[in-house]
């Protein structure tokens, strides 16, 4: 770990833990960023061809749909 490195993070020690938590996100967000571009698993790409396919072919769900799937979960 580099001396940096370590002093930033003595310093976010140093915050209340909601900062912390926030200086964490920054972090991990930066390491996924070095890992480059997501790569799709077989499946996920299942997935969206087929709702893109859905798409071209005009089919969306209703407003009404849409509102039972809330109802449902509460929100």
């Amino acid at each position: 770990m580099s001396r940096l490195l370590e002093q930033a993070i003595e310093e976010v020690r140093k915050l209340s833990e909601p900062e912390q938590d926030e200086a964490a996100e920054l972090l991990f967000a930066l390491a996924e960023k070095a890992k480059g571009p997501y790569q799709l698993s077989e499946e996920e790409r299942v997935v969206i061809e087929r709702a893109l396919a859905e798409m071209e072919r005009g089919e969306f769900a209703t407003d009404e749909e849409i509102a039972e799937i809330f109802r449902h979960r509460g929100a």
